[in-house]
């Protein structure tokens, strides 16, 4: 197999295989700083494995390439690596948490297992000396500890047990590398030794306070199992060092059996006065690292051996030796310094630092030299903006980090540090000359574009955290939203004889947050135009001619959605002779708008992975044999994904990837289209992302052509029972438009009226609102109206189905919609239900919204309940509305809930599992 024949290094020498994904990951920039970093290789190859988000990273630095081990959908929370470096365990928490061993020699993974802790997933890993066993501890307020054979097919731990709350979180687990049926946790204020075997695990909590010893004893960090006797080791925030041992009548025959229990705290040793945040034992020696950026190195008496220190070192979290020895100790230079307290030569391997402020430094033990490795961002990473003619992107993080990486080569060319400051969005103008930044103070930078120097002194116009920044095509303005809804602009004018911005003005124009900011150019000329789209539902068009200095002026402002909330905005591609602006809403739907009239000409399903889309960039193109092929880049939630354009609601003509699952924050495309990026925020990850459209093409291809990609979501498919359904509704409709009673010879048609089009949908179980109906009528009826001058009076049964699939809920009814409307405008009653009074509801319908007289409330009520007040058994032209409030008092409880409005009154079939909820 490939594992059996996997050596050390192959990962690199491999040549890279096709892309076989529309989106293949390429590079990571960043990695989770709160777990180690591990080295891999011998001698002087510094091959690290670190985790960024849900990826681990095996990186080559020297060879500058990276390979990525994939398989987790949560964030990995934990991960520990075998005394040889091959194999490597990764768990994570969240839905649907996994562990997996890796192979780190061919980067398979050679065993998952599913299921392992279903509350939260794990929060504490680790392996045995003989790689043959994991420790898991669960990250659930009542912890799991389970003992799993990885070799083993059986997804049941060996043995488990549950620990109590009041141990505290256990954060750290260690086996004994003597024995692999023994190891040991912390928390911050509780140790616990554990004993497994024969199907069963004990485990053992000795007490230890500041009263024990008379002496303070901090929080714990880390602990270890000495390596020539049976005692055990934890490191405190205090800088001492608890020495345990087993205590009490513990004779060989019951040593499995009692020892747990009779671990005791013998030593309080005091080791340094700063707090000690890694302890572990390699080969002879004890080694720790603090919070000042000090290793130190002990024998087993804890005796000092040597000190390793570097004054731009900070809190050390983890240490990793390379395999080899060094060779002998030479001298060391002045910027780092080392000491010998041993008159024996001290002879250690070189190592992998890292530190919590996310700094990796490779150390050499000979001449006790500190190199930097890696340093990236220590607080969220929330902008990324690539340069619009060269390979560049520029990363900005909060803690004031500005980076700008060439991608092509994977080189990092130049830095700036804003201190003090945070960066939350950037933008390069059009020309590439400038580099605009925004910031959480409500500052705005505008920066040489090479050097990341201050083009001019920085603005702060915007009194909240700046979120969007963009430039006009012409380079002549910039524009700002920030989170106080206003947006702000800027312009470039002639000063004393040379170019220099200025403010212009800024308008408080949305009452909720901005979502987008997009400059433009007018149709007719070639100057810019400015729009902003808020969740507030308006479009506000901005008119940058008749504003001065200090008053923007507002051209038009257009509500876009009646009940969705819009969520992105872009400039559609021109794909025919209209010119749209292209929407995604909350609702996964994509809607078309003219870029003049600003009315709403297609509305489209979007792609539906889990979560709406956030942002959306078009790709710029670059296939010169058709310029017609366009695509769109977009996010979500937490992925990353390509949209076939034209959008028509065909799902196989998108796809998407988990790229971070705690949530991606920026999106950005390589102005040649070949890549993409993505920021995931709080994960301090970027994500490079190389695009195969031929990939996506292909999977669009074998979706099929024509309807049968829409055949597919319609429920039981072409031969179902729904399709046969909707046949009969659209070819009655079709008698209806003629006349049911008409003796006259029926004219033969596959098209139905675009006044059947509501009847239609309401009988397939959409219920359209007028605006909604309003919508859909004008699509089909102004489809080819800028081609041919005509309007379409009439729709076949292939395109109602694709507008019904558009248009309907992207997931159907829904009860949560009509609990969330309870919860807002109802009342809780002596039951504690949400309920709304049967007048309050009348009088809501009749008055809010798409208001209804008291005649058609009346008859939509009568209908509903199967009732015709004041006539015989024919439906009456005209309803006594006495009858109707008779009526309606008889049928209709005073208190209403959720359950009998969907039920009751409305007549909609409730799923088993949403009663339950509801109750």
């Amino acid at each position: 197999s490939l594992v059996w024949a996997a050596t050390p290094g192959m990962l690199f020498q491999e040549d890279k295989q096709t892309r076989l994904h529309p989106l293949s990951l390429s590079w990571v920039l960043g990695y989770n700083s709160s777990l180690a970093v591990h080295s891999l290789m011998d001698g002087e190859d510094r091959v690290l494995l670190y985790v960024s988000s849900h990826t681990v990273v095996i990186h080559d630095v020297l060879g500058n390439r990276q390979y990525h081990l994939q398989g987790h959908t949560n964030v990995i929370s934990c991960l520990c690596v075998s005394e040889d470096r091959r194999w490597v365990a990764t768990a994570d928490r969240g839905p649907d948490a996994l562990i997996i061993v890796w192979d780190s020699f061919s980067g398979i993974p050679v065993r998952t297992i599913f299921e392992s802790h279903l509350e939260d997933g794990v929060s504490a890993i680790a392996i045995s000396q003989d790689a043959k066993y994991l420790a898991t501890i669960s990250a659930g307020t009542v912890q799991r500890v389970c003992v799993w054979k990885w070799t083993s097919p059986s997804e049941k731990p060996m043995c488990s047990t549950e620990l109590r709350p009041e141990f505290g979180h256990q954060d750290y687990l260690v086996f004994n590398p003597q024995n692999p049926y023994e190891f040991v946790s912390n928390s911050k204020t509780q140790v616990i030794f554990y004993l497994w075997g024969n199907a069963s695990l004990q485990y053992g909590t000795p007490l230890l306070s500041n009263q024990t010893f008379n002496s303070m004893v901090g929080h714990f960090s880390q602990s270890v199992f000495h390596f020539n006797n049976s005692q055990a080791l934890t490191g405190t925030s205090a800088g001492k060092l608890v020495v345990w041992d087993a205590v009490g009548p513990c004779t060989p025959s019951e040593e499995r059996r009692i020892k747990p229990h009779c671990m005791k705290a013998t030593k309080l040793v005091p080791m340094q006065k700063d707090s000690l945040t890694v302890l572990m034992v390699f080969e002879s020696y004890i080694v720790t690292g603090d919070v000042k950026g000090q290793v130190k190195f002990y024998d087993g008496d804890l005796q000092l051996l040597a000190c390793y220190s570097h004054s731009k070192v900070g809190p050390i979290r983890s240490i990793s030796f390379s395999k080899p020895p060094p060779d002998p100790p030479g001298a060391s230079p002045t910027s780092s310094t080392s000491c010998s307290t041993s008159s024996q030569p001290f002879i250690a391997r070189n190592f992998i630092l890292s530190t919590s402020d996310a700094t990796v430094l490779h150390v050499a033990t000979d001449r006790a030299s500190f190199e930097k490795v890696m340093e990236e961002a220590k607080k969220a990473v929330s902008a990324i903006a690539c340069h619009p003619r060269q390979a560049l992107v520029a990363v900005g993080s909060h803690c004031g980090l500005l980076k700008v990486w060439d991608y092509q080569q994977t080189e990092y060319l130049v830095s700036r540090i804003f201190t003090g400051a945070s960066i939350q969005c950037l933008s390069y103008d059009p020309e590439g000359y400038f580099l605009a930044a925004g910031f959480t103070d409500g500052s705005v930078y505008l920066l040489d574009a090479i050097s990341l120097q201050s083009s001019c002194k920085e603005f702060k116009f915007s009194h909240g955290p700046v979120t969007h920044v963009s430039f006009s095509h012409d380079s002549e303005y910039l524009a700002t939203a920030d989170e106080k809804y206003s947006v702000t602009v800027y312009k470039r004018v002639l000063q004393n004889g040379s170019r220099c911005w200025e403010h212009l003005a800024g308008l408080h124009s949305h009452y909720k947050p901005i979502r987008s900011i997009l400059f433009g150019i007018q149709l007719d000329s070639n100057k810019p135009r400015l729009l902003s789209l808020g969740e507030d539902r308006q479009l506000v068009e901005y008119d940058l001619n008749s504003s001065s200095k200090d008053r923007l002026v507002v051209l038009h402002r257009d509500r876009v959605e009646q009940a969705a909330v819009p969520l992105c905005l872009a400039w559609y591609p021109q794909l025919s002779t209209e010119s749209f602006i292209l929407t995604a809403n909350n609702c996964y739907k994509m809607k078309l708008y003219n870029t003049t009239t600003k009315m709403c000409r297609k509305t489209l399903l979007g792609p539906t992975y889990g979560s709406p889309l956030e942002k959306i960039q078009i790709l710029p193109t670059t296939n010169a044999t058709d310029p017609q092929k366009h695509y769109l880049a977009y996010i979500t939630k937490d992925k990353v994904g390509l949209q076939i354009l034209p959008v028509d609601g065909n799902p196989h003509k998108s796809s998407a990837f988990i790229c971070h699952p705690d949530g991606v924050s920026d999106l950005a495309s390589s102005y040649d289209g070949r890549y993409v990026f993505t920021a995931g925020g709080k994960d301090r990850t970027v994500m490079k992302w190389e695009v195969n459209l031929n990939a996506l093409d292909a999977a669009a291809s074998l979706g099929g052509e024509d309807l049968i990609p829409f055949y597919s979501l319609l429920d039981g498919g072409r031969e179902g029972e729904f399709f046969r359904e909707l046949e009969d509704y659209f070819y009655y409709a079709q008698l209806c438009s003629h006349g049911i009673d008409t003796l006259e010879t029926r004219q033969v048609s596959t098209h139905i009226p675009l006044e059947e089009i509501p009847s239609v949908m309401r009988a397939m179980g959409f219920y359209p609102s007028e605006e909604k109906i309003e919508e859909m009528i004008n699509e089909v009826k102004f489809s080819k109206y800028v081609d041919t001058g005509e309007q379409v009076t009439k729709i076949n049964l292939g395109d109602f189905i694709k507008l019904y699939i558009n248009h309907r809920p992207a997931f159907g009814l829904s009860m949560k919609e009509i609990q969330r409307a309870f919860q807002v405008i109802g009342y809780d009653n002596e039951n504690g239900d949400k309920v709304i009074d049967r007048g309050d509801l009348l009088l809501l319908l009749q008055c809010r919204g798409e208001h209804m007289t008291e005649d058609e409330l009346a008859r939509c009520l009568t209908t509903l309940l199967g009732k015709h007040p004041g006539g015989g058994g024919s439906e009456p032209d005209t309803y006594d509305p006495s009858g109707a409030a008779a009526l309606t008092e008889e049928e209709i409880p005073e208190e209403i809930t959720a359950e009998i409005f969907a039920a009751d009154i409305l007549g909609l079939p409730i799923a088993d599992p949403e009663k339950e909820n509801m109750k």
